[in-house]
């Protein structure tokens, strides 16, 4: 019995490192959270900012990816101790708990912790007002706003707070936004994304300074995975990449226009589904929810606008450029949207090789605002300043110098209303992503009622792509938010239709 029992024993030691254990697997194993930030499945598969990072590491590894999205925080540092998982890449910030027990990574970005509530709701003016009238304050178990509320609650021992296990920051936000809770504390970008689908979110005060956000390991002498991670992320933020993905995924929710917000998530109620198959007839390369921003930044969604300087209809075409791809009748929205994809196409083919693939699409948006050669002049002026012409975050920046004399006299297109061209990119980007949180939440709430978690995680092994980056914004997960589109919404008269007609419009 004893030599069965010792020949049945896995005695043999396994001195591999954990780099060798991932590549003789042949597999990278990454705990992620399934949220707009980090990973969730888009129109076009796959995306997130951390979803996008560990894609790119596990290519400089030489294996494949496979996410282990859960929807909950708690399901994730478990998998991590129980090494069903080699990474947790969810956009945590570091905390003295998660100092203690696991191993960060470097900081790729900061956040702050911010109390919010719901706009109409009494605001309260100090921390010894979160429990006035009985109002509830609520965070996640185990997370860094937990944390928090222990420290404030050393200082104020009357403060009471809940702590909730199975739910994230995101259900709580929206709870907050549907009235159903008082306060809740989450991370600053975190608020400004579910802004965009839940307008009703409002900052009440800050908490804390900027933290840092890292991924996780498990503390480990074996520093073979570690260092090639230190390796990975100085690279990235040395190349600029760093910097360009962040600008892709958040760079766009600095501002925050509620009134705007709240009146574009009804249209998209209201008047979008009239527009939607024509929005997919005419998409070409482009996400049909990209076009749907541009054209709602435009009009409003309105096939018969028109502004004083003579653009109109759906997509808000000039004449010249509409004569320019075959549109007859402006007003005409299947014309309009047809003949703005495919001006949009046509700004979309000159941007410069040298462009990221994903940011493209912003400088062609600019060119479709201010000109294509107004667009070339803010690269100039980039480059002049030392800024990275290839470069929107960069680039952006100088846009609005093309309005200031002492700038737009060195240009070779002279004046350009370049901060209205800014605003213009931004916003779309802010509306495209209110579309697709907008989808993204039906979609959850669908399949919460079809899909049953095992211990709150999912594992979805994908392939890397061929390309860091991806393609071209079509893919990303941005959006926007955007100030009122300059175009009146008033009928024209039979007359004008008719001039429109006869001109060849």
């Amino acid at each position: 019995m004893m030599v069965l029992f010792i020949a049945g024993c896995n005695w043999k030691y396994d001195d591999r490192t954990a780099l060798e254990k991932i590549r003789d697997r042949g597999v990278l194993r990454v705990g992620t959270l399934n949220n707009q930030l980090s990973y969730y499945i888009g129109p076009n598969g796959p995306t997130g900012l951390d979803y996008e990072l560990a894609t790119q590491f596990a290519q400089s590894l030489g294996v494949k990816l496979e996410m282990q999205p859960a929807y909950t925080l708690s399901g994730l540092f478990p998998a991590l101790e129980r090494s069903d998982v080699d990474i947790i890449a969810a956009s945590l910030t570091i905390t003295e708990d998660r100092l203690e027990h696991f191993r960060p990574g470097p900081a790729y970005y900061y956040v702050s912790q911010q109390l919010v509530y719901k706009n109409g709701h009494w605001r309260p003016r100090n921390l010894t007002e979160l429990n006035k009238d009985g109002a509830r304050v609520a965070v996640v178990e185990d997370s860094s706003h937990a944390l928090t509320l222990n420290g404030i609650q050393r200082q104020y021992p009357d403060l009471v707070w809940e702590s909730v296990k199975d739910t994230d920051d995101d259900e709580l936000l929206k709870q907050v936004a549907d009235g159903l809770l008082d306060f809740t504390i989450a991370d600053s970008v975190d608020i400004a994304l579910v802004q965009r689908t839940h307008p009703e979110i409002t900052v009440a005060m800050e908490l804390t300074e900027d933290e840092p956000v890292a991924w996780f390991m498990k503390k480990a002498q074996d520093d073979s995975v570690y260092a090639l991670m230190i390796e990975f992320f100085g690279k990235k933020a040395q190349s600029g990449q760093l910097a360009a993905m962040e600008e892709k995924y958040f760079g766009h929710v600095d501002s925050f226009d509620f009134v705007d917000t709240r009146a574009f998530l009804r249209a998209i109620d209201n008047r979008l589904p009239k527009w939607e198959p024509l929005f997919k007839k005419y998409t070409n390369e482009f996400d049909w929810r990209l076009l749907a921003a541009l054209s709602y930044q435009e009009s409003h969604w309105n096939p018969r606008a028109v502004s004083p300087t003579g653009v109109r209809g759906m997509m808000m075409l000039t004449l010249p450029t509409a004569k320019s791809v075959g549109v007859k009748n402006r007003l005409d929205p299947e014309q309009s949207i047809r003949g703005g994809a495919a001006y949009l196409s046509q700004m979309l083919r000159r941007v410069p090789e040298s462009v990221n693939e994903h940011e493209k699409i912003w400088f062609a948006l600019a060119s479709y605002n201010i000109g294509f050669g107004h667009m070339m002049d803010a690269r100039r002026l980039t480059k002049a300043q030392g800024g990275n012409p290839d470069s929107w975050a960069d680039v952006k920046q100088r846009l609005p110098l093309l309005a200031k004399r002492q700038y737009y006299k060195q240009t070779r297109y002279g004046y350009a209303r370049g901060y209205e061209a800014l605003s213009y990119v931004e916003n779309i980007r802010r509306y495209y992503q209110s579309i697709v949180g907008y989808e993204q939440e039906k979609a959850q709430a669908i399949q919460a009622d079809l899909t049953e978690n095992l211990d709150d995680l999912q594992t979805i092994t994908v392939e890397a792509p061929t390309e860091t980056g991806g393609e071209a914004v079509l893919t990303e997960t941005e959006a926007v938010e955007t100030p009122k589109a300059d175009v009146a919404e008033k009928k024209e008269t039979d007359a004008a239709d008719k001039r429109e007609s006869n001109n060849g419009n």
